[in-house]
């Protein structure tokens, strides 16, 4: 690995500057205040997990030919990757200049060299794939995104309304079983893909939420529906660009599982970047096709497509052209007030009919649906809403202290005609019967044989807090649970003892006391930031300039002098002289030479060649070795 380190280097040390702040560009992750040599910077370009992250960013022709490099052993010629690729060598220029920007494979000499750690994978053997023709566009046209808008947001109200109402039931090892998705998916009569959405999108929205494994709404979710139409639908927006998990329609997947990278963030970000509201793709196959020839780490042909409908689905994509609400979250923009543009008005009136139903077409406004939740049961939500009235339904909404009267004027301002006379029989008869049984809450009961020690204790002021009622001669009723009941009393100077359902004596047991643990620590934040254009512009002038010496800079000593001040914090000033004299003249030097922790080597050399931080010297036993110029200790004149 230092011979390919090396060869990186010296290729480093032949480009301009403008050709190393590219590369530079290209690997952000490599640019460092504190590389001080092309020695430094081919290290870093060698790192394994730069290496992975740069092959992400080719497109399938680069990749094509850095395979064929790697499949020759780096012995390859350009005429030799042509021949096994089958391709131009203007094809191949442009897919090896995307190698040497991100300093992939370079040449050395004739052959072809590919960067240590590389993966190649995906390459196609024997061909270079080119480019697929050029998307077709046309004028972007105004095609409303507003039905396929309000059919998520009205999806994901149903996904709630039947969690709430029916069971759906996560997994014991996290996730939702494929079975339950078919299942649930059959229920509310959408494709499994559909709801595996709808479920990803509510609870990235923390709409829905988990408890002892099963899916149940949230406040959060309670809130939302009660929100206007846009609110929900940008909330459902902001859910979307947030969700990481990659789709996988060629395959059965549970949903709600957790994995690791952020795929689906680049999947959606990428495939979202390309769309324009000016202009409309005329077909979306063609640009599925592109994208994944262009980033075919990121993107494939099934998971891109899936992504694009999601984007429709979400009103993000019309028409093959972006949506205001999707300029608004590629741009940055206010996304809820361009959804609330978006979305119609929504319903504020329901029809009530004679079958004790009430119907509402679209969107209920919250009004309407708090009205209606009140008074009534949600029976069907498909395309139209149906709230179904019984006695059931408007027992509960007199249970909230309203009278009759009031109820049935809640109803008749939201229904758009009079009400039916059979929906006014069915609460005032309920309303008759409303009240006539009462029920007391008892937390816990105090029973004794002494009536006069019950009569004490109901007076005493110290046991107020307990509220306490005669409920016969010799039972007296607490306002607080039977634990708390017991310690009052003892505080007061009694000895109770508690009894369970049965009448047995219940032992007690003395609590440990223990705190509660400090929690996980959280990660340290990365504490180095990353270089702008213009910084790293910079660090490549001065990496070429003070290993490339130029004319009118100095004398040869001088311009040796300046480089090894450069790469050596430990010499002396005159020791520095000394081994620039000796690298310029081919003189004999002593050096002290670190070898190790704390080990020190003498050796007396001829200095060769300086390059990229490393002395190339003869010995005093003849053989040639490398030194790093940073390990140097000392400089001597030899006696």
């Amino acid at each position: 690995m230092a011979r390919r380190i090396n060869a990186l280097a010296t290729w480093l040390h032949q480009l301009e500057p403008d050709e190393v702040a590219a590369i530079l560009v290209h690997r952000r992750d490599v640019a460092d205040r504190y590389i001080r040599t092309m020695k430094d910077l081919a290290t870093q370009l060698t790192d394994s997990d730069s290496v992975h992250a740069a092959e992400d960013t080719l497109d399938q022709g680069a990749i094509d030919v850095l395979g064929a490099i790697v499949a020759m052993g780096n012995s390859g010629t350009i005429d030799l990757v042509c021949t096994e690729l089958h391709c131009s060598v203007g094809d191949f220029e442009r897919a090896f200049g995307q190698l040497k920007e991100r300093a992939l494979a370079w040449p050395d000499g004739a052959r072809l060299i590919a960067v240590n750690s590389v993966r190649a994978t995906g390459a196609a053997g024997g061909q270079l794939t080119l480019r697929p023709k050029t998307p077709r566009v046309r004028k972007a046209s105004a095609v409303s995104p507003v039905v396929a808008a309000m059919s998520t947001v009205d999806g994901v109200a149903r996904l709630l309304a039947h969690c709430e109402q029916d069971s759906f039931d996560a997994r014991y090892t996290g996730g939702v079983a494929t079975v339950e998705i078919r299942r649930v998916a059959r229920a509310l009569r959408v494709a499994d893909s559909v709801l595996r959405l709808w479920l990803e999108l509510a609870v990235e929205a923390q709409l829905i939420g988990i408890e002892r494994h099963r899916l149940l709404p949230t406040k959060h979710g309670d809130d939302w529906l009660d929100s206007h139409t846009g609110t929900r639908l940008a909330a459902l927006v902001n859910a979307w660009r947030r969700m990481d998990w990659r789709p996988e329609p060629d395959q059965a997947r549970a949903a709600l599982r957790d994995y690791t990278g952020a795929a689906g963030l680049a999947l959606r970000r990428t495939a979202l970047e390309r769309f324009s509201a000016d202009v409309a793709f005329a077909d979306t196959g063609e640009l599925v096709d592109d994208l994944v020839w262009e980033r075919p780490a990121v993107h494939d042909p099934r998971a891109t497509a899936a992504v694009i409908s999601e984007m429709e689905s979400l009103g993000l994509v019309a028409g093959g052209a972006l949506t205001p609400l999707g300029v608004a979250v590629r741009e940055g923009g206010d996304i809820e007030a361009a959804a609330s543009g978006l979305m119609p008005p929504a319903a504020g009136k329901a029809a009530f009919q004679t079958d004790m139903t009430a119907v509402v077409n679209g969107l209920p406004s919250p009004e309407l649906s708090a009205t209606l939740n009140l008074a009534a049961d949600l029976e069907d939500n498909d395309a139209a809403r149906v709230w179904r009235l019984s006695a059931g339904s408007v027992r509960r909404a007199l249970d909230t202290g309203l009278t009759a009267e009031e109820l049935l004027a809640k109803l008749a301002a939201v229904s758009e005609a009079p009400l039916p006379q059979v929906i006014e029989y069915q609460v005032q008869d309920v309303a008759r019967r409303h009240g006539q049984l009462t029920v007391t809450d008892v937390a816990s009961c105090l029973r004794a044989e002494d009536q006069s020690l019950l009569q004490e204790i109901a007076r005493s002021k110290r046991l107020a807090p307990l509220k306490l009622r005669l409920l016969a001669p010799t039972v007296l009723a607490s306002a607080r649970p039977m634990a708390e009941t017991l310690a009052a009393l003892r505080r007061a100077g009694y000895a109770p003892t508690g009894v369970d359902a049965g009448d047995q004596s219940i032992v007690e047991h003395m609590e440990r006391l223990r705190a509660p643990a400090r929690g996980e620590r959280r990660p340290d934040r990365w504490w180095r930031t990353e270089l702008d254009d213009l910084e790293l512009t910079q660090l490549a002038i001065r990496l070429v300039e003070q290993e490339r010496p130029t004319v009118g800079r100095g004398t040869p000593r001088a311009s040796a002098a300046r480089m090894l001040r450069d790469q050596n914090v430990f010499l002396r000033d005159e020791e520095v002289l000394i081994l620039a004299t000796a690298l310029v003249a081919g003189h004999q030097v002593e050096i002290k030479y670190a070898s190790g922790p704390r080990q020190l080597e003498t050796h007396v050399i001829t200095p060769a060649k300086h390059l990229e931080g490393v002395l190339t010297a003869e010995c005093e036993d003849g053989s040639t070795r490398e030194f790093a110029i940073g390990h140097v200790r000392k400089v001597v004149v030899p006696v």
